[in-house]
């Protein structure tokens, strides 16, 4: 091999999801870097594939700037580097961003060998539109930053993709509902697994269905785009009343111009309008 970095895609669920290339790659690189050490061994061991003397080091978000020289060292040193994150693609919510660029910027090789990806295998399963999308990773944990992120989505002209965690993916589905409308989605959970499953439904369906049968498992979930004929095809005015009977000028001004992809501001205006006559 060729000094640089190698980017390896590893099995996010069936370890039988590998290429061969990358197979050939483990096999033959001078120094391993992995997200999980753990996990990388693992892989290997199964594909009967030895560490042997080479160094397996972990490259992860809390020792990144720590490690990068020494990556950055045996490269300069003319040995090929390989990368592997815990599952999945490299750089797809994984930490391995900053080592591919310090290399690039240093002037090594950074070649990558695809492979699984949670993101496209969400994509070909869940039943929504493929030909545009939008990769948003994880949202915020707290209810009110995730609200704001979610609005910020909401005149995207392409199938949402997220990240989610088991315990957060009810509130996301209400929040989502709530901030882009009731729309149609799918929720892809233990991908390549035993107990895969692909479920599809609305958002606030989808809610309840998880508020009953709390789920398990590594979770990504579509949202359908909004319908941008939408804004002809309602009441504004009955919309933002509606609205205010329960949230504040502000609150009802957010929520409608996100749910129906409309500008806020005149909708802001004419809330504070409807306000001040209901005042009256």
């Amino acid at each position: 091999m060729s000094p640089g970095l190698y980017l390896i895609a590893t099995p996010i669920g069936n370890a039988r999801d590998i290429t061969l290339r990358a197979l050939d790659l483990l096999k033959a690189a001078d120094v391993l870097a992995a997200e999980d050490t753990r996990s990388l061994r693992h892989l290997m061991d199964l594909h009967g594939i030895a560490v042997g003397d080479r160094p397996l080091l972990a490259y992860h978000e809390h020792n990144g700037a720590r490690m990068r020289p020494r990556l950055l060292g045996e490269m300069a040193a003319g040995r090929a580097v390989l990368y592997a994150s815990e599952a999945g693609t490299p750089m797809i919510s994984d930490p391995g961003f900053d080592l591919a660029r310090a290399a690039r910027e240093a002037g090594h090789a950074v070649t990558s060998a695809p492979g699984a990806s949670a993101v496209v295998t969400a994509l070909t399963l869940g039943g929504l539109p493929t030909d545009r999308f939008f990769f948003a990773g994880f949202l915020p944990n707290a209810a009110g930053a995730r609200k704001t992120a979610l609005q910020a989505l909401a005149g995207v002209e392409a199938t949402l993709v997220f990240y989610e965690s088991p315990r957060r993916l009810e509130a996301m589905l209400r929040n989502a509902a709530e901030m882009l409308g009731d729309r149609e989605a799918a929720v892809c959970r233990e991908l390549t697994k035993r107990f895969e499953e692909a479920r599809r439904g609305t958002l606030s369906e989808l809610a309840a269905h998880y508020a009953e049968t709390p789920p398990k498992g590594e979770i990504v979930v579509l949202i359908a785009k909004g319908d941008s004929s939408s804004g002809n095809d309602f009441d504004l005015e009955r919309e933002v009343t509606t609205a205010l009977e329960t949230m504040s000028v502000r609150d009802a001004a957010d929520y409608v111009s996100a749910r129906f992809g409309v500008k806020r501001r005149p909708v802001y205006q004419l809330a504070m309008r409807l306000s001040a006559g209901t005042d009256e």
